[in-house]
């Protein structure tokens, strides 16, 4: 028998509008909507998000405010119109520890002929930390030198020339000193115009980092009867008895250490100058 009353009324939800549920949608600029309590239709052209409001503007160029929410309708469908999605602000590109504009995921250049010689484990470790993503970019290999009365030595082994040229960084390279005897030796040779020697006046390395990033106002002058190093852990109050506790002084240093910011101008323009110099094209 056919049915008299239709369908199951409870199959269905009964209770839904006929227009449908309201959905979320946000408030973008240029929709078309109407508020169904005053039946106004115009154009969204300005949103307020502490107020919580937004302002339509009908064909006539008439404009009312009303707040978000539910009560409109989107061509012809119940809308609850929320504040639009704030475009995430376009973030600074990251930075070196050096300074320079980091390149994401770059792989390392195959190395240059060129080096970089660096006098001392810890200036090595220190241009690592800071300028190690440069060097690694521009594929330049940063070498340890024992010491600068072995340079002429390595660089007979080395034999720079046009596209191969060395950089040197030196320790205490101040005039009439016996580190800058060796650098004028050097640049006299016939291998000297495809190398460069520059160096900072401090004593050692330590110095370069500035003396506020240890708590410190100053760096303490040791008498010069005293080992450097040794005199310095002594005077902060450091261990020194041997050198596994000058490697722990030098750790702690070199942890204050976390971009160009935290040394002394006069190593990073010396470590600057070297990077140029062995990356010049025309070299």
């Amino acid at each position: 028998m056919p049915d008299r009353y239709g369908s199951d009324v409870l199959s269905t939800d009964w209770r839904a509008p006929k227009g449908g549920r309201a959905t979320e949608h946000p408030a973008d600029k240029g929709l078309v909507v109407e508020e169904v309590t005053t039946d106004w239709c115009g154009e969204i052209v300005a949103v307020d998000r502490d107020l919580d409001t937004l302002t339509l503007e009908d064909r006539r160029g008439k404009r009312r405010t009303f707040p978000l929410g539910p009560g409109f309708l989107l061509e012809g469908r119940p809308v609850i119109l929320t504040a639009p999605v704030r475009a995430a602000a376009p973030s600074a590109p990251r930075r070196t520890a050096s300074g320079s504009i980091a390149v994401p995921d770059a792989p390392a250049r195959v190395a240059r002929e060129s080096r970089i010689f660096v006098e001392g484990r810890h200036d090595a470790e220190l241009v690592e930390k800071v300028w190690g993503d440069d060097l690694r970019i521009e594929g330049v290999v940063v070498e340890f030198l024992g010491g600068v009365d072995d340079l002429a030595e390595h660089l007979v082994d080395f034999r720079p020339g046009p596209g191969r040229r060395v950089g040197v960084l030196v320790d205490h390279l101040v005039r009439g000193s016996k580190e800058s005897r060796i650098a004028d030796s050097i640049s006299r040779s016939a291998a000297g115009r495809h190398v460069l020697i520059v160096g900072h006046p401090f004593v050692d390395v330590w110095q370069a980092v500035k003396p506020e990033r240890l708590g410190i106002p100053q760096w303490p002058t040791v008498p010069r009867s005293m080992e450097w190093k040794h005199g310095v852990c002594q005077q902060l109050g450091w261990p020194h008895r041997n050198q596994a506790d000058i490697a722990r002084a030098w750790q702690h240093i070199l942890s204050r250490v976390s971009s160009f910011a935290d040394l002394e101008p006069a190593l990073l323009g010396r470590v600057e100058e070297l990077i140029d110099f062995v990356t010049d094209p025309a070299g």
